[in-house]
């Protein structure tokens, strides 16, 4: 039933979860669901949608939003250990709230004009990001990391952990941001701070984000040093809680797979920072599928993936390596990679049919999330816990050039002395 918080779209085509194609009239509820229109109801908007595509809108669930400030790329050739070790944790070193918050604000934009509506974020100062997702209108889930080196924000894990059980406790199951507790690695937390943080997870019924199984020297150094590969080794300490986030979780055995899925975790797909990195190896979806794990896709920070926020392009490289790894072109056609770019989500982003990439648009009209996914397109609007963060192809709630220039001009210090 329609009501007068209801969007009309007129002529428009509709995408729902299950992929199927709708044609015509409809209506975007507050609530996040959508019905077909009869004309006549009283709405708020009454929009003309010839020309418009509506999707669910995007989720990225690896994120580091305000890595937007790496994304001058000064450490591109480095690998992974390399890349942390000289590059970015020397910059990091030097941040601070403000920063924090101009390349979050800036992250924010991003996600708004490319039609990501949510993000699972890993970064320092949490509480920073989450207020501004929260004023962009957009929802998270807002890691603080934890880890027993490299912590700007803390001069240890025990005082991250401490301002997160606060944040985790003054928190409501209602609110568009959520916060998590983000260990950083086996490599960076002993076992003592995974423990630590796992308990935490547990009494503030919270979720737990990590990256996992990244590279081979990874699970190579783990195994030295525990008898165990990363999987093994944090199933064995218990670490894992239900909705766990691990992220990249590439360099695993089938054994550890089924792990992942006894716990009920959630894995990340992330090929362009493993492919930037040259991890060696991405994600194998299959045995993820068999054993049923619940896999989603995430772009990774600025600096790591090269390619920014665009959950587009993430899906398209994600069907594409796993084609290419698999020697199988069956695998992730668009209806299914698009399904696991936006699953869970709640809310709408509607694309440019008029967009050139969005042609031809096929026989019968069956080529919307084919051209989509592989070609791209403009995101006109999206709608927000009914709310309208991007309108006409202007974003609403984050005003775009401020932000570009407010990163442009921190970019300048913020590197300052560095080659």
């Amino acid at each position: 039933m329609a009501d007068d918080e209801s969007i009309r779209y007129r002529n428009a085509v509709l995408y729902d979860e299950s992929g199927h194609k709708h044609v015509g009239d409809v209506l975007l509820h507050a609530n996040g669901n959508w019905s077909a229109s009869n004309g006549d109801e009283d709405v708020r908007q009454d929009i003309d949608g010839s020309g418009r595509l509506i999707t669910r809108s995007l989720q990225n669930w690896h994120t580091h939003l305000a890595m937007q400030l790496n994304a001058r790329d000064f450490s591109d050739g480095f690998p992974l250990h390399r890349w942390l070790n000289e590059a970015i944790f020397p910059t990091e070193s030097k941040l601070n709230p403000e920063y924090v918050r101009i390349g979050a604000q800036a992250a924010a934009a991003e996600m708004i004009r490319t039609g990501s509506s949510f993000a699972a974020d890993m970064y320092f100062y949490p509480a920073v990001t989450g207020k501004v997702l929260q004023d962009a209108g957009l929802r998270g889930l807002v890691g603080g990391p934890v880890s027993d080196a490299a912590l700007p924000s803390h001069p240890d894990a025990a005082s991250a952990l401490d301002e997160l059980d606060t944040i985790l406790k003054n928190q409501k199951a209602e609110d568009r941001i959520q916060y998590a507790i983000a260990t950083h690695s086996v490599y960076l937390c002993s076992e003592e701070t995974l423990r630590r943080a796992s308990e935490l997870a547990e009494k503030r019924e919270a979720r737990l984000h990590i990256h996992v199984s990244e590279t081979r020297k990874e699970i190579a150094d783990c195994h030295d040093k525990t008898g165990l590969y990363p999987v093994e080794y944090l199933n064995n300490i218990d670490f894992f809680k239900p909705g766990t986030v691990c992220a990249h979780a590439s360099w695993v055995k089938k054994n550890e797979i089924r792990m992942l899925a006894e716990h009920e975790v959630t894995a990340v797909h992330c090929p362009s920072s493993n492919m930037k990195i040259a991890c060696g190896g991405t994600m194998s979806l299959p045995a993820y599928n068999e054993a049923g794990v619940d896999v989603r896709i995430g772009t990774d920070g600025a600096a790591s993936s090269g390619s920014g926020l665009d959950m587009l392009a993430e899906a398209r490289l994600a069907a594409l390596v796993q084609r290419h790894d698999h020697w199988d072109a069956t695998l992730l056609p668009a209806a299914d990679v698009f399904s696991m770019a936006s699953k869970g989500s709640t809310d709408w982003a509607v694309w440019n049919l008029e967009d050139i990439r969005m042609r031809p648009i096929g026989r019968s009209g069956n080529r919307h999330l084919a051209n989509l996914i592989f070609n791209g397109a403009e995101c006109l609007d999206m709608w927000v816990d009914g709310k309208a963060v991007r309108m006409n192809g202007v974003t609403q709630t984050v005003d775009e050039s401020a932000a570009w220039n407010e990163l442009d001009q921190a970019v300048e210090t913020y590197y300052e002395g560095v080659e």
